[in-house]
C-alpha cells in the first residue's frame, strides 16, 4: 500500500487530535525504540521524532543503539524485553539478524513496528518505510540526464541486504537499463552508510575507472564521501554525484554545490506514524501491513525548502 506523505500528515493529525487516540495512548506507556546506530543523521531525526512526540503523548521511550552490530542488538532488545515496554519500533541493524528481536517481542505479546528496514521472514505489525525503488529511479535518472545520457558510472551501496540497499538498486539500475549509453563500470558495498566509506571506495573504483563521469551514493554520507574522492581525483571532467536521504547537512551541502542531487525522506513524519501505529496496534485496531512514504527528489533548485522544513 503507497500512502503520500500529505495524506499521512492528514492522518497523523487527525487521529492525534481525537480523544480515542488519546485513550489508546493511556495504554501504552512506555515503547522501546532499536536503532541501527546514531551517527548517521537519518536515525537521529527518526530516533528524536520518536522520543519528542512520545513526551507529547506521556509515552516513555527507551532507545538502545547497537552501533551497526546485531549480536549487540539482539541482546539489547532481551533487555528491553524485561523493562515491561507496551510496544517495540524496531530498525534493523543487519539483515542476517534481523528476524531475532520480532521473534522475541512477539512471543512476548508486544506489538511491533519496523522502520526503514523489514524482515520478510518475521514482519512486525507493520512497516513503514520511505518508497525506495521509484525514488532512486529518480535520482539515477536526473543524474544520467545531467551527465546528457552517456557515460560510465559508479554505484556506492549500503549495507548489503538490507530492505533500502535492495530497492535502491533495484530503482537505479531501471534508469541505468533504459540508458544504453551508460555503463555500469563499478559498485561496492558500505556497512555503515557513512561518508568516510564513501569516499575510500569511490577513491578506489574512480583510480581503476579514470572515466566515470557519473557516481550514485546510496545515503548521502557516501554521497558526500564520493563528491570528495571525485574533487580529489583530479579528472578533466565534470563528475555527476548522487545522494540519498534528505540529511539536514547533506541539504545544506547541496546547495552550496557540493554535489548534485538527493531524494529527501520524511523521518520525522515516520517517526510519529511509528508511534501512532504502536498505539493503535496495542489498542487492538486493524492497521496497513505496509506505511510507505514518497521521497521527493531534491536539487538546488528545490532544496531550501527542505532546509526550512525537514518532513
Amino acid at each position: 500500500m503507497k500512502i503520500t506523505k500529505g495524506l499521512i500528515a492528514g492522518a497523523i493529525f487527525a487521529t492525534t487530535m481525537t480523544a480515542s487516540l488519546m485513550v489508546n495512548a493511556a495504554e501504552v506507556k512506555k515503547i522501546g525504540l532499536a536503532v541501527p546506530n546514531l551517527s548517521a543523521d537519518y536515525f537521529i531525526q527518526i530516533q528524536e521524532s520518536v522520543e519528542e512526540y512520545g513526551a507529547s503523548l506521556d509515552i516513555e521511550v527507551i532507545t538502545v543503539n547497537a552501533n551497526n552490530d546485531s549480536a549487540t542488538q539482539v541482546s539489547q532488545v532481551q533487555d528491553l524485553l524485561t523493562q515491561d515496554i507496551d510496544a517495540f519500533i524496531y530498525i534493523p541493524a543487519g539483515a542476517a539478524a534481523a528476524t531475532v528481536p520480532t521473534r522475541l517481542a512477539r512471543a512476548a505479546g508486544i506489538p511491533v513496528i519496523n522502520v526503514d528496514r523489514n524482515a520478510d521472514e518475521e514482519p512486525g505489525d507493520t512497516f513503514i518505510a520511505g518508497e525506495g525503488i521509484k525514488s532512486a529511479y529518480e535520482v539515477c535518472s536526473h543524474l544520467i540526464g545531467l551527465a546528457e545520457g552517456k557515460g560510465e558510472m559508479l554505484m556506492i551501496h549500503g549495507q548489503k541486504g538490507v530492505t533500502p540497499e535492495v530497492n535502491r538498486a533495484k530503482g537505479c539500475m531501471q534508469a541505468i537499463d533504459e540508458n544504453p549509453d551508460v555503463k555500469l563500470v563499478g559498485q561496492q558495498w558500505s556497512e555503515r552508510w557513512s561518508q568516510d566509506e564513501g569516499f575510500a571506495l569511490s577513491q578506489n573504483l574512480l583510480q581503476a575507472n579514470p572515466n566515470v563521469n557519473i557516481i550514485f551514493g546510496q545515503a548521502d554520507g557516501l554521497a558526500m564521501g564520493a563528491a570528495k574522492a571525485a574533487a580529489a581525483s583530479g579528472a578533466p571532467h565534470r563528475i555527476f554525484v548522487g545522494g540519498y536521504d534528505g540529511d539536514v547537512g547533506a541539504l545544506l551541502a547541496l546547495k552550496e554545490g557540493v554535489f548534485d542531487v538527493t531524494a529527501t525522506q520524511s523521518t520525522r513524519t515516520m517517526g510519529r506514524l511509528a508511534v501512532d501505529s504502536a498505539i493503535k496496534v496495542a489498542a487492538g485496531e486493524t492497521i496497513p501491513k505496509e506505511q510507505i512514504i514518497d521521497a521527493e527528489l531534491t536539487t538546488k533548485e528545490n532544496v531550501q525548502k527542505f532546509i526550512d522544513d525537514h518532513p
